[in-house]
């Protein structure tokens, strides 16, 4: 086995055990508002954006599907296609945005910018996201969710804000093992 078929190797692995964590993580959830409780807050975006910082915006969307595929047949399979679909959304967005930035520069502060960015465009890619799918999956018009919207877009900024500031926090502790 040549040396860049060993690194690829290596780099799939770790990267299937970041699926494998966000996966578990997907487990603690709750609800942020009362008023819209289907609205969880979950982790499980942490170790994505880990493995984007880590291996680049494309190695972190092809994360973010996989995970999303995963946990929408597993852990979160009464959401169905639906809740696939609207993760590979929300998260591809993120990291792709978050990741682009943070590839060109690879400092705290591009990672803080990075971060800052990618939550806004999670937040604004959601609310088209949620008036044109939603109501195709659920069988709604797209009036019935736009009083939703102001719940759905700080929903989206808490999480991926809290995600964006836990990963900021965690980063470079494990940063050295993924790019071993």
């Amino acid at each position: 086995m040549n040396n860049n078929t060993n690194i690829n190797t290596i780099k799939m692995a770790k990267m299937a055990m970041l699926v494998a964590i966000s996966v578990l993580l997907v487990n603690i959830h709750f609800p942020i508002f009362p008023a819209a409780p289907f609205l969880e807050y979950d982790p499980a975006d942490i170790p994505i954006l880990v493995g984007t910082f880590a291996f680049g915006p494309i190695a972190g969307l092809i994360i973010t599907i996989i995970t999303a595929v995963i946990q929408g047949l597993t852990v979160s399979a009464t959401s169905g296609v639906y809740g696939i679909l609207m993760h590979i959304i929300a998260t591809g967005t993120y990291v792709l945005v978050a990741g682009f930035i943070y590839s060109k520069f690879k400092t705290k502060k591009s990672a803080i910018i990075a971060i800052l960015i990618g939550t806004l465009s999670m937040a604004a890619i959601m609310v088209p996201a949620n008036l044109i799918i939603t109501p195709f999956f659920m069988g709604m018009p797209a009036s019935a969710i736009t009083p939703l919207l102001p719940f759905i877009v700080a929903f989206n900024l808490i999480k991926a804000g809290v995600n964006g500031l836990i990963t900021f926090i965690v980063y470079k502790k494990v940063s050295n093992f993924l790019h071993k």
